[in-house]
Order: C-alpha cells, then sequence, then structure tokens
C-alpha cells in the first residue's frame, strides 16, 4: 500500500467521524507520530507491520477512541507526553495555565512548586524543564497515574519528585512542606453532569481524574485553598485551572481565605479559565 494511498483512505475513512479538516490533521499525526512519515505524497509503501497498525489504528479512531490515546502521547508546552486511560488527555488550557506560571515567575527567589492532581505529570514536568533551579513536585492520589508521570519525568530526563496521597484527607498534610507556587487543574465535575460530557470522554478518560465524589463541585477548591494558607510561604502563589462557569464561586472560596491580589484570568477564546492569588 502506497504511503499517498494509505494516507488519503485513513483521511475518508475517519471523516465519517471528525469534519475533513479534523480528519485530515489527525491522519498527518497518525503518520508522523507512528510510522515517522512527513512527506504524506510519497509513492513507497507501507511494510506490512504498518500496515497492520495503521488498520488497528483506524478502527480504534472510527470508534470514537481519542487520537492520544491511540497513539499513547500528546503534544504539551512542545514536549511530548506519555498518556494511557489512567490519565486525562494535556489539553490547551493547561499549557495556558503553565505560561501564565512561567509569565509570573521569570526568574527571582521562587525555590518550590507544587502540583496537585498532576495525572501525566505534565504540569510540574514542563515547569522543571524551563525553570530547571525549581523544586518541584507533583501530587495524585492514583498509583497508575503517577506511574505515567514517573515515565515521563524518565523520557524527558527531568527531575520531578511524584507523591501519592489524598489531598481531601487533612491527615495526609503535615508530611508536606512549604512550597512558594501551588497549582492545582483539580476534579469540578459533580455526577450529575456526566450526562452533558461527550461520549468520546465519559468512555475513555479516567472519571476519578474528571469528577468529584459528591455533588460538591468545590470540593477540591476548598481544600487546596485551605491546605494552600499552610503550605505556601509567605508571598508564594496558588494557581487554579477553572470549569469556565465556577469562577465567580472559586474566588469567593480564595477571597474567604483571605488570600491577597486574587484575580480570574480568560484563556485565548475568552473563557474564565484561570485563578491566581497571593498568600498574605
Amino acid at each position: 500500500m502506497k504511503i499517498a494511498n494509505a494516507y488519503r483512505g485513513l483521511v475518508r475513512q475517519i471523516a465519517a467521524v471528525y469534519d475533513e479538516r479534523e480528519a485530515r490533521n489527525i491522519a498527518r499525526l497518525v503518520f508522523e507520530d507512528a510510522f515517522g512519515v512527513r512527506n504524506l505524497n510519497r509513492d513507497d509503501g507501507l511494510p506490512p507491520e504498518q500496515v497492520f497498525k495503521l488498520q488497528e489504528i483506524t478502527q480504534r479512531l472510527t470508534d470514537g477512541e481519542p487520537l492520544q490515546y491511540v497513539l499513547g502521547q500528546a503534544d504539551f508546552y512542545g514536549l511530548k507526553f506519555r498518556v494511557t486511560r489512567d490519565t486525562l488527555i494535556p489539553r490547551a488550557e493547561t499549557e495556558e495555565l503553565v505560561y501564565e506560571i512561567l509569565q509570573d515567575h521569570p526568574a527571582g527567589p521562587v525555590r518550590s512548586a507544587l502540583d496537585i492532581g498532576t495525572g501525566t505529570g505534565c504540569i510540574p514536568l514542563t515547569l522543571k524543564h524551563h525553570r530547571p533551579n525549581w523544586s518541584v513536585e507533583g501530587l495524585d492520589v492514583s498509583q497508575s497515574a503517577l506511574k505515567v508521570a514517573r515515565q515521563n519525568a524518565a523520557q524527558l530526563g527531568t527531575a520531578v519528585n511524584f507523591l501519592q496521597a489524598d489531598i481531601l484527607d487533612e491527615g495526609n498534610w503535615p508530611q508536606f512542606p512549604v512550597y512558594d507556587i501551588i497549582v492545582s487543574n483539580p476534579p469540578y465535575i459533580p455526577p450529575s453532569e456526566a450526562k452533558l460530557m461527550p461520549q468520546y470522554v465519559l468512555e475513555h478518560e479516567p472519571h476519578l481524574a474528571l469528577f468529584t465524589a459528591t455533588e460538591d463541585a468545590l470540593v477540591f477548591y476548598e481544600a487546596i485553598a485551605r491546605f494552600a494558607k499552610i503550605h505556601l510561604s509567605s508571598g508564594g502563589m496558588l494557581y487554579y485551572e477553572l470549569n469556565e462557569f465556577n469562577g465567580a464561586e472559586v474566588l469567593k472560596i480564595i477571597e474567604g481565605q483571605r488570600f491577597a491580589e486574587a484575580g480570574l484570568k480568560k484563556d485565548m477564546s475568552g473563557k474564565i479559565r484561570m485563578l491566581s492569588a497571593v498568600k498574605s
């Protein structure tokens, strides 16, 4: 099977699931990342083992499985991260959160950072990659997610310490030191809203990282704010990624904990998706 024909065939088949422009982009990524092919007009053929692999990839894509899980990797802030169904797929909104942190701290007194709910480790590993002098840690309740995060650290050659604990259990808090930055993109979807989620998310992404255990959608924001009051240095900063609809409620939590300079920020789409605050 010639590469050009194979590419066009993949576009044609997955166009039943995606619009044509997205189908072409997905097909291009498949050939680049799975087969190392960048020239899609080549007349030479795919080896038999790659033809078999392409058939498997095509089936998974037409079944609605996200490309990142099919390929086992995702791009984030110019780096490649291993992803499995034990981790959320890193998203563009989270890249913007990392960008805000790096912009706020180009240099200076920051020495340490903690990411709560780290998943693939994309936030702490990217921070460490760009600020190698920082001491960075990532925390997650899922041992399976932490295994992936540690694999990403090894793959990137980046030294981040990953810890297993439930941040909602205050009995775990004394083991943690004081940090200059605490960041989190926590679960914020109550179970009752599962019916509103895209089917491909419900079927493939880890519910532990998406949904709160009860209908209290703010439970993690409240707990992390209280944790940060204890475990942030004076002048240290807390960063949250938000649901675009809960920003005002989270801001009230932060103000109730008497953080200073608390403010909401919009993403590139104009949606309120970030919050930052300073421990006074």
